[in-house]
């Protein structure tokens, strides 16, 4: 009888497993972007995470150092793609920057925290700057984007010291030169999103947290009718940044919930957020001309 027990328990609990989310999908992929460049930067929990890279439409050469960016998709850290950002990967490189969309671990593909994905957005950073020769890109002008969750990734790289993969070389720095944020998940505190998720150790991922002098420049997005990401919460990023002497150009849009500056959603926000985004990389050197996209 307790043979027979203890196969049937080990039955259900296998059972229960094959239906289980997570299990099923563990050590799969975000779908790569057809008709771009695809690298492997990472092997993690079973998955092999890729950059998907669009190149600037005038290359020459290989040997070319032109600024770079990395844009981190939004899901709440449990599901989304990197084509999120492919609209904005095509617009830049038709500007003259190498643009990349990178996959990263969810908990809904490979079971992982929150912690996780802030790895793999250093990881990628890391990952381009060592490349930067064989990628085409100025390891001194490389930004990293993202919307939602994907920007507290960015925002994370930005901000957070530690979280780094074990076995990588730190004396690479994993900090990007400016951040690129669309309604960012920055406070992970008791009031902010997602520490429910985090818990006791939102210190160690909370980009409103860690603000430090020498953070990179930063230009941030958000709608006031924001549900996650009050706006007295990007207010506070922004003078926080601004105290240890780093800029934070903050832009709110009025009426406009979460996730409004995606491609498709009424208003034209994608191509009114585009054009200032294209603005601030002006402002920083890294792109040159007047911006060429047109707000309806």
């Amino acid at each position: 009888m307790d043979a027979i027990m203890k196969t049937l328990a080990c039955f259900l609990a296998f059972s229960t497993s094959l239906f289980c989310p997570c299990f099923a999908q563990k050590g799969k992929v975000a779908p790569p972007i057809e008709g771009v460049e695809h690298i492997v930067y990472k092997e993690a929990s079973g998955s092999k995470l890729i950059l998907n890279v669009f190149h600037p439409q005038d290359r020459k050469t290989k040997k070319e150092k032109r600024p770079a960016i990395v844009f981190f998709f939004g899901g709440g850290w449990s599901g989304g793609s990197p084509a999120q950002f492919a609209p904005h990967c095509e617009y830049l490189a038709s500007r003259g920057m190498v643009a990349i969309t990178a996959d990263y671990r969810v908990k809904s593909r490979q079971g992982t925290p929150p912690f996780d994905c802030v790895k793999d957005g250093k990881s990628a950073v890391r990952w381009i700057r060592q490349n930067a020769g064989r990628l085409g890109i100025d390891p001194k002008k490389l930004a990293a984007g993202g919307g939602s969750a994907g920007g507290h990734v960015a925002a994370a790289t930005g901000t957070v010291p530690g979280l780094e993969e074990d076995g990588e070389d730190v004396s690479v720095s994993s900090t990007p030169d400016a951040l690129v944020l669309f309604n960012p998940v920055y406070d992970n505190g008791p009031k902010g999103y997602g520490h429910d998720r985090v818990k006791d150790r939102y210190k160690e991922i909370s980009p409103l947290h860690n603000i430090r002098k020498g953070m990179p420049p930063a230009i941030v997005f958000l709608g006031d009718q924001d549900k996650l990401i009050p706006v007295s919460t990007a207010e506070k990023f922004k003078s926080q940044m601004e105290k240890v002497g780093s800029r934070s150009d903050l832009h709110v849009y009025k009426d406009q919930p979460h996730g409004f500056f995606n491609q498709g959603k009424k208003g034209n926000y994608y191509e009114k957020t585009v054009l200032e985004m294209d603005r601030f990389l002006i402002s920083l050197g890294w792109l040159k001309g007047k911006p060429t996209i047109r707000v309806p």
